[in-house]
């Protein structure tokens, strides 16, 4: 993929754990199967899941049956601020580009791109691009948020921007960028997008619809 123009910022945005909350939904759905309280389950906890009882197998076992049906990709609830916050920043210029590592349950494809497009319709978030792979590093950016600590590691590994978001299980990586909530991502992205544009266009008072501009406008006409 083509890298950004100097009057371009891409930001490369990760979805479970940064807009969406992953780990919460898959909660609800494994104390369901299981028959537990869900705050049996909890919540710090690492990248493995081992503090649910969880192996490598059984997370991917769990974790299919979570997508394909209890339609997990679809009904995840949005992390606070994220919507606001990525509009804001569409507005103001920065290219919205989603990647996300989906595509890991075999013959669950289709459902998963088509959960996924439906959630971020529903929730309202703007993105000009929508990328499905593993590999991080091979789409390019000018800036990216994750949670994942060997996604970060290997794209800082290779000399690219990387916002960690604040989750219990990256909280070992100490040096570099981190946001705690959108709120803080936000403040960075714009200081690293002004500096890479030589200044972002303000907003003009009044005009942040925010995420349900679209459902206002279908409303007034």
């Amino acid at each position: 993929m083509a890298a950004s123009s100097p009057r371009q910022f891409i930001l490369g945005v990760d979805l479970d754990g940064v807009v969406a909350d992953h780990a919460r939904r898959f909660r609800e759905i494994l104390a369901e199967i299981r028959g537990v309280d869900p705050e049996s389950l909890p919540l710090e906890r690492s990248w493995s899941f081992s503090e649910w009882g969880l192996d490598s197998d059984q997370y991917g076992y769990y974790h299919r049956i979570a997508v394909m049906e209890h339609d997990m990709f679809r009904t995840m609830e949005l992390i606070e601020g994220a919507a606001e916050a990525l509009w804001r920043l569409s507005d103001a210029g920065i290219w919205i580009r989603i990647i996300t590592h989906r595509l890991y349950v075999h013959w669950g494809h289709e459902k998963a791109v088509a959960d996924t497009a439906a959630w971020l319709d529903a929730n309202r978030i703007p993105y000009r691009d929508l990328c499905f792979l593993g590999a991080k590093p091979q789409v390019e950016a000018n800036a990216y948020i994750d949670d994942a600590p060997h996604n970060t590691e290997q794209l800082r590994a290779m000399g690219k921007t990387v916002i960690v978001f604040d989750q219990p299980y990256n909280r070992e990586i100490t040096e570099g960028l981190r946001a705690r909530s959108w709120e803080e991502a936000e403040a960075i992205v714009a200081d690293l997008a002004s500096a890479h544009l030589g200044g972002l266009p303000m907003p003009l008072p009044g005009f942040d619809e925010g995420p349900d501009r679209l459902s206002t406008r279908r409303q007034q006409t």
